[in-house]
């Protein structure tokens, strides 16, 4: 019993609460790092609360919701211990807290009026292009309902004066009425693009490559090849995309129709009419 006694006596228990996490901390065999992952208190300040430093901590109040936090990671009683943190909490003395001089911004290092200005033209140049990316997608989507109608100067092919093969020919566009299209060519290069007036016509280049076409109405589309009146592309219920206009698709897929004038000036869709203007019947080959 007496030496009992006297072990008891050489091995005081801890008093202070940062003394007697510790103990019971190393007790379970956990790391000062794996309380402050499991509570989320910084390293720092559980340091702080085992060696009683509370003037280190924040404020009393800190001190109080740490140590419940801390506690309450190892199982032991938080409010006991939340209860005697406070005591010593208020009686640690606190660190003075040293305020820095303020600062006055420097000028070098606020960002000049030409760079603000580089970064707002930078800014809406991408919104320029963001825009006219979305409205050529709508333009290869087929809605000419839904996108503006731009007019693109592509220099057209004059008709050959002698008739030439059918695989070979010239395909000339002709509007009988207000029509949007896109000519392109294989490789989506754009040949012609805009909405034609009745009477407007356009000469499909016979060197392009496989060119298509993109109509909204071609009903209102007449297509001739070597100055023969074609059956119409389509019958307007419905736009039409990617169908071939090259001289050699339009041979393969029908023949011209028989008894047709072979000039395009004596179409009738070149007609002249009330509501197109006289260069347009007079002067077809210039539009």
């Amino acid at each position: 019993m007496t030496d009992a006694g006297r072990s008891d006596d050489a091995t005081p228990l801890p008093q202070r609460v940062g003394d007697k996490l510790r103990a019971e901390r190393e007790r379970q065999g956990m790391s000062l790092e794996e309380i402050a992952a499991r509570t989320r208190v910084p390293l720092r300040h559980l340091e702080a609360i085992e060696a009683s430093n509370y003037g280190a901590l924040p404020s009393p109040t800190y001190a109080v919701g740490f140590v419940r936090a801390y506690a309450r990671a190892l199982g032991a009683n938080e409010v006991v211990l939340a209860s005697e943190v406070r005591v010593e909490a208020l009686k640690a003395p606190r660190a003075q807290p040293q305020y820095q001089p303020y600062e006055i911004a420097d000028p070098a290092r606020v960002p000049s009026r030409g760079l603000v200005i580089g970064a707002a033209g930078l800014g809406l140049a991408v919104v320029i292009l963001a825009i006219l990316w979305f409205a050529t997608g709508l333009l290869r989507g087929g809605t000419p309902a839904e996108t503006p109608s731009v007019a693109v100067a592509v220099p057209a092919a004059r008709p050959t004066a002698a008739p030439t093969p059918a695989g070979n020919g010239q395909v000339t566009l002709v509007a009988t009425g207000e029509v949007w299209l896109r000519v392109y060519d294989a490789t989506n290069k754009t040949l012609f693009l805009g909405t034609m007036k009745p009477g407007d016509r356009f000469d499909v280049p016979p060197t392009a490559d496989n060119p298509m076409i993109n109509v909204g109405r071609p009903d209102k589309l007449q297509v001739t090849l070597n100055g023969s009146n074609l059956p119409p592309l389509g019958t307007g219920e419905r736009a039409i995309k990617d169908v071939p206009v090259g001289a050699a698709a339009l041979a393969g897929r029908t023949t011209p129709q028989p008894g047709a004038t072979p000039t395009p000036a004596a179409a009738p869709a070149l007609t002249t009419r009330r509501d197109v203007p006289p260069a347009f019947a007079t002067a077809p080959a210039e539009q």
